[in-house]
């Protein structure tokens, strides 16, 4: 089975739901194509959900997908807090940031009962979480709504404790990727493996479709990912230039620069580790720094930092999140790229 006949769509592309740089447009575009267009929620509260799900659906009647993080919310930690902001001291008085005025809640919201009551109004085809599964309460309201479920595995391990939990469809999420890893059983990045590595480990031992993320890029990567099991692809990066995304004026530039073909894993801007681009904050803290305030509190002191940086048109301390192959980023529709990416499937 693949996802044309698990989802009804016309092609086996996802188009990556991407929080910060991409809206309905995005995945409208996509849906259009034939693929399945994503809404990333990691970011909005209930009432910004219901206004992204009721303007996809007044721009496509096709299948879509709704993301959400299910991560647990953190106690606030004024001690790690402060020292996190003694280690960023030099950064504020840089930029004239006064830490004592900055907010000190989370800057990403997982998936809750105001968040299910959205899902029970609009039906979307598709429900993704990243880092596990939420409650079964949750997931057992999400499944109600009669959509099928996702969730991202980075090892064989969590691909058999999602099927073990009763999702739909396994995404593997290859070290590659770009953006915050799935990672949800432990935190050992030592663990973690490429795409190809990891697709036909999960292939040859779940039940359930299994999905290849990270690292593709063209028609050719579609290709080897079919050849390999996969029940279809999803990409992020590949769609980061095209018109209908968000992504921003620095990051399109880093984005088409000799700058992206390097990429690491940070915890730096989320607490979480995350794949982007290289900048000047992620040179000088480094990527994996000790003593980052727990995901997603870190965001509050990096979130300062970046509006005062981006607003003299730098780039320091701005997340650029992309997966390691930039070599599909291209400025075409998201349309034209998608039935391009469908052809390495067909072939």
């Amino acid at each position: 089975m693949d996802l044309r006949d698990l989802l009804g769509t016309e092609l086996p592309i996802i188009q990556a739901p991407m929080a910060g740089a991409q809206n309905h447009e995005l995945a409208a575009a996509v849906c259009g194509a034939g693929g399945l267009g994503s809404i990333p929620a990691g970011m909005l509260d209930a009432q910004a959900l219901e206004a992204e799900l009721s303007a996809i659906e007044a721009l496509t009647d096709r299948p879509y997908n709704v993301n959400f993080f299910c991560h647990p919310t953190p106690a606030h930690d004024p001690a790690r807090i402060e020292a996190w902001h003694q280690s960023l001291a030099p950064w504020f008085a840089e930029f004239g940031i006064d830490s004592s005025t900055l907010p000190s809640g989370p800057t990403r919201q997982p998936f809750d009962d105001t968040m299910a009551e959205v899902l029970e109004r609009h039906r979307p085809a598709l429900v993704s979480f990243h880092f596990g599964l939420p409650s079964p309460e949750l997931l057992k309201r999400a499944r109600a709504t009669g959509a099928k479920i996702a969730s991202s595995a980075t090892t064989l391990e969590e691909g058999l404790w999602l099927q073990e939990h009763g999702v739909d469809l396994v995404i593997a999420q290859g070290l590659e990727a770009g953006g915050h890893r799935g990672i949800f059983l432990n935190e050992d990045l030592t663990t973690q493996l490429g795409t190809f590595a990891l697709l036909p480990q999960l292939v040859d031992a779940l039940k359930v479709p299994v999905v290849a993320a990270g690292g593709i890029a063209d028609s050719k990567g579609v290709a080897a990912a079919h050849t390999l099991g996969a029940a279809g692809v999803q990409l992020g990066t590949a769609y980061l230039l095209c018109p209908e995304s968000r992504t921003s004026a620095l990051h399109r530039a880093a984005l088409q620069s000799p700058r992206a073909r390097h990429t690491t894993l940070t915890t730096l801007f989320t607490g979480r580790p995350a794949r982007g681009i290289v900048n000047r904050l992620m040179r000088e803290l480094g990527p994996l720094p000790v003593g980052v305030p727990a995901f997603p509190l870190a965001g509050n002191a990096i979130g300062a930092l970046r509006a005062k940086t981006e607003g003299l048109g730098l780039d320091h301390c701005t997340p650029l999140w992309a997966g390691q192959n930039v070599s599909g980023c291209r400025e075409v529709s998201a349309a034209e790229l998608t039935r391009e990416l469908a052809a390495g499937w067909q072939a």
